[in-house]
């Protein structure tokens, strides 16, 4: 995590722009199973690994990752590091409510949040429009909660329209931060169990995702240790 804030931090000096993604082990089947996304996160200046599943399988793989980096975390300490260095945050996704409450515990942590905009944008604007919108507020950072793979996509075509020195998919993040939904304990955060923890929040919504997105990942680890031992 600290070198992951102190390469954030060293990407927003540069200028940008750049792209940060989290993986995932539904991210990773996505990669897997579609170019575009896989190009997308190939192209990005940084990426972590969200999912604990990805960083046991970075072992069995044989290029083992130090640890998890999960997104709300690095979120929130990017935010304390921007409060300290005057950066300024935009944030672009979730539902009206839930990104405005965002802004203002961002604010109220001290952090320089100078425009939001939810997740519906497409309802009434282009993303022209949106990205002219982000643009004229000049912010350091861009944290973007919209679904996957939609905002890796989104970015990755838009990035030099959006005038951002580092734009940050979060995805569910807003949520947690406007007290919409909850985290998992701890205990289970360390297990790997975090996505069990959502699958009981929204069982209808997530049902597919995980049970068959897990399933897949485990064949494609399994499928990639195999070919190592070949």
């Amino acid at each position: 995590m600290d070198e992951s804030v102190e390469r954030a931090l060293e990407l927003i000096a540069s200028g940008g722009p750049h792209q940060h993604v989290v993986v995932n082990a539904a991210k990773v089947v996505a990669a897997v199973e579609d170019e575009t996304v896989r190009s997308t996160i190939n192209g990005c200046s940084m990426v972590n690994a969200d999912g604990q599943s990805v960083v046991w399988a970075s072992r069995l793989l044989g290029d083992a990752l130090p640890e998890r980096v999960a997104g709300i975390d690095f979120m929130n300490r990017l935010v304390d590091e921007s409060a300290k260095h005057g950066l300024r945050i935009y944030l672009l996704g979730a539902k009206s409510r839930v990104v405005e409450a965002t802004a203002n515990a961002f604010r109220e942590r001290g952090a320089v949040v100078v425009g939001h905009h939810d997740g519906y944008w497409r309802q009434s604007k282009s993303d022209l429009e949106i990205c002219q919108e982000v643009a004229v507020t000049n912010p350091d950072i861009l944290f973007i909660a919209v679904p996957s793979p939609f905002k890796e996509v989104f970015l990755a075509d838009n990035l030099h329209r959006l005038g951002v020195k580092l734009c940050v998919g979060v995805g569910g993040s807003f949520d947690v931060v406007a007290g919409e939904t909850t985290r998992a304990p701890i205990w289970m955060q360390r297990c790997g169990l975090e996505w069990f923890y959502r699958l009981l929040q929204e069982p209808r919504r997530m049902m597919r995702r995980y049970l068959v997105g897990n399933a897949k990942f485990i064949y494609y680890v399994v499928r990639g240790r195999l070919r190592l031992g070949s």
